[in-house]
């Protein structure tokens, strides 16, 4: 569905983009991640025909974005980190009007403002001036915007940014729901949602693509650090110098609790100090109060592969 090939984007004396190439199959739900300044928004700005890129070729659907770009846009819905609505203007007509801007059939536009007023529950705020909506409902608008036209893809740049809790999990049900039967490209900053949503994830860091892989194989792959959380009863710089020399264990920080220490150790990835820990603490008479284990998480290997350089 997505094909990049040799992107690049160069601004005065700035590379945002570097020769990067990926491909998004159809039917996939693909979460394109990276730190802020990382070339995640350019990316998808060229992709969707608003940003010439400077090298390169992409297409959408077999349609060059650049060549071919009223094709190409045609099968693409895109949702920009700001959503672009016009606020004195109620919801049914803005989506009518949006409708008749993508080329929707006259004779169909009704039917699909219907659909998708439906599909992002705004039924009840169709007639509704868009001015007067939460920023929760706006980002339903401008998701019902960009499927009016019954697009393949999605193309969603921070959808939930800026919303509370609440709001966040609405719209992720609906990208959820949406994912069903469309290819959807996703940037966000909230990692859970990627595992939970995404078939694979793409990582771009300083304009480069940095991993490419399904969020099982980048856990297992990546051998990213674990962590073990520690409540001790034990003078805490007589444990925290022990615990420092296990192996396996890269670092290890502490903070007092009352009569007990919480100690945070940091291990190699595939490492389990744990059993000798337990031996430590029964040679030493350490009273443990509580101990847990924390597998290596999608964010660890953000992290890691974020951080390292």
């Amino acid at each position: 569905m997505i094909q990049v090939v040799n992107l690049t984007k160069r601004y005065h004396g700035f590379t945002a983009v570097r020769d990067i190439s990926f491909e998004v199959a159809k039917g996939e739900v693909v979460g394109f991640l990276g730190p802020n300044g990382a070339g995640k928004s350019t990316t998808m700005r060229m992709l969707t025909g608003y940003l010439p890129p400077t090298s390169g070729h992409a297409s959408i659907a077999g349609f060059d974005i650049f060549e071919d770009s009223i094709q190409a846009r045609r099968h693409l819905g895109y949702l920009p980190e700001s959503t672009p609505l016009y606020h004195d203007m109620r919801v049914h007509e803005y989506l009518r009007y949006r409708a008749s801007l993508k080329g929707v059939e006259p004779a169909k536009i009704k039917e699909r403002v219907g659909d998708v007023l439906e599909m992002c529950d705004l039924k009840e705020k169709e007639r509704a001036l868009i001015g007067t909506l939460s920023k929760g409902q706006k980002q339903r608008v401008g998701l019902a915007d960009a499927l009016v036209h019954d697009p393949d893809l999605l193309i969603l740049d921070e959808p939930t940014i800026g919303l509370d809790p609440n709001q966040i999990r609405q719209v992720r049900e609906l990208i959820k729901n949406l994912a069903n039967r469309r290819t959807v490209l996703i940037s966000t900053h909230i990692l859970s949602e990627v595992e939970m949503m995404c078939s694979r994830v793409v990582i771009i860091h300083r304009g480069c693509i940095r991993a490419s892989d399904t969020p099982e194989n980048l856990l297992q792959n990546h051998r990213s650090a674990g962590e073990i959380r520690l409540e001790l009863h034990a003078p805490p710089s007589d444990a925290h110098e022990h615990l420092a020399s296990l192996a396996g264990v890269k670092d290890v920080s502490h903070k007092n609790a009352g009569p007990d220490s919480l100690f945070q150790l940091r291990t190699e990835a595939e490492s389990d100090p744990t059993p000798e820990l337990l031996r430590l603490a029964q040679d030493r008479h350490w009273d443990i109060r509580g101990l847990v284990r924390k597998k290596p998480t999608l964010e660890d290997v953000f992290v890691d592969i974020t951080q390292a350089d």
